[in-house]
């Protein structure tokens, strides 16, 4: 059985028999007037993090989320983009699609403002989405791409690529791990099913981004996720810590120079001018914070100026700035 056939019985079983907390926390459920969340969705809210913000939805944006678990963050991007089929929802475990689409009839009844017909369900996977290309303006997925080998995630993040609009965004939430793993670890089919042992170090993750093709990266979270401990997996005697990251990828062309990664940096000026100038498009008023991406910041950093502040990376970003 191949690694991709254990996830799809992982997640048969979860849409027979919803499983509370089955790979990760929880997703984040939106409060706004007039959404009410089904019982069930809230049960089957598998998830390591937030992955679309509110104000991505703007502009009744045409919007896709992979593997669609119990149908919640459907309905809560439909909650913005109220058209017929303007939320996607792709899934390849059939049982799954049943029951999301059972939940979104019950949604139905709960909010008068949500039609069945605002999302369109279809039957795919992340290497072969069923999506025209540039046809979306905003891609998501939560906790899925890390279950993937490296080979099969580059194949999906080149999928969220080509059915972007020029500028879309793929936003995405995943377990990411900066300490080594055993070949047992990274073996087991079902750890790396359950969200666990397929996490990358940071830096791979953002690596494959840009290599597919994205020209800016957003670091929009970090949090702590897991513990991977030798009284309960395989780890070899050591203590495995597990984060999870929020980041938003733009469908815009790569700089000559390189993509921009925000990854939280700040650049304040403390000089003696009103402000300063790199003549690169970098304008530094005094003692006002400045977001700017990690390249910026290296940039700006080699000048050697004793009047300029880098701060490190929060991996906290929520906008603004320039690169």
């Amino acid at each position: 059985m191949s690694y991709l056939e254990t996830t799809k019985n992982v997640y048969k079983e979860a849409a027979d028999s919803p499983q509370i907390g089955l790979c990760c926390t929880t997703s984040p459920v939106w409060q706004f007037p007039g959404l009410k969340i089904p019982l069930k969705m809230l049960e089957m809210n598998y998830g390591c993090g937030t992955t679309v913000n509110p104000s991505d939805l703007v502009n009744d944006p045409s919007v896709l989320y992979v593997g669609v678990g119990g149908g919640m963050e459907l309905l809560q991007f439909a909650y913005f983009s109220r058209k017929k089929d303007g939320v996607t929802g792709v899934d390849v475990v059939e049982e799954m699609m049943d029951t999301c689409s059972k939940n979104l009839e019950e949604a139905e009844t709960l909010n008068p403002w949500f039609k069945k017909e605002f999302i369109n369900l279809k039957k795919g996977d992340a290497l072969n989405l069923p999506v025209e290309s540039e046809s979306i303006d905003i891609a998501a997925q939560n906790c899925l791409f890390n279950i993937f080998i490296k080979e099969d995630l580059q194949k999906a993040l080149a999928e969220m690529y080509r059915v972007l609009k020029p500028n879309g965004r793929l936003v995405m939430s995943d377990p990411v791990c900066e300490t080594p793993m055993n070949e047992a670890l990274r073996q087991d089919e079902r750890l790396r099913a359950l969200c666990l042992t397929g996490s990358v170090p940071l830096q791979e993750y953002i690596d494959l981004i840009t290599e597919a093709g994205f020209g800016t990266v957003e670091i929009r979270a970090k949090r702590a996720y897991r513990v991977l401990s030798p009284n309960h997996y395989p780890t070899g005697g050591d203590i495995i810590f597990i984060e999870s990251v929020e980041v938003a990828a733009i469908k815009n062309p790569v700089p000559s120079d390189g993509p921009c990664v925000f990854s939280g940096k700040t650049a304040i000026y403390f000089g003696d001018e009103s402000f300063f100038d790199d003549q690169k498009g970098h304008t530094l008023l005094q003692q006002q914070p400045l977001s700017v991406c990690d390249k910026t910041a290296a940039a700006l950093n080699a000048l050697g100026r004793d009047d300029i502040y880098i701060s490190p990376s929060t991996y906290f970003y929520n906008g603004g700035g320039c690169c």
